[in-house]
């Protein structure tokens, strides 16, 4: 199992779907922002500002997967950005900045989980990598 796991072709498919993910949340946080604000009980310009932070990490990601070897560097930038997503949701749910609704608050909880596992395996696969490639 770990063997799969720290294969660079799982690496580099996390890596895609991180991006997809990225890309779709970021949308849907621009294009709903409205009705996801009333809906999750999150500020309407929290959710703008993270729809292009967003948008800008699912860019990163991809031109990171399409690249014939992964730069190494790159691949850290995306486990401490996941890392500091989830620290960030985490605060947003334990904190008093906002007052989630009940449906923010699993949203919150699924962005700090998910997010969390996805690091993690970006980082075993980053860890087990040969040191002259990441493809």
């Amino acid at each position: 199992m770990f063997n799969l796991l720290s294969s660079p072709a799982f690496l580099r498919a996390l890596v895609w779907f991180d991006a997809s993910t990225g890309l779709l949340l970021g949308a849907l946080h621009l294009l709903l922002t409205a009705s996801l604000a009333e809906w999750l009980g999150l500020p309407s310009g929290l959710l703008v500002v993270s729809g292009v932070l967003l948008l800008g990490y699912a860019a990163l990601a991809t031109r990171i997967a399409r690249a014939h070897t992964m730069p190494r560097g790159n691949l850290w930038v995306l486990i401490v950005a996941n890392f500091g997503w989830a620290l960030a949701s985490l605060a947003l749910l334990l904190g008093n900045a906002v007052a989630p609704t009940f449906l923010g608050q699993a949203y919150l909880v699924v962005h700090v989980v998910s997010v969390a596992v996805i690091a993690e395996l970006q980082w075993m696969g980053v860890r087990r990598l040969p040191a002259w490639a990441a493809a």
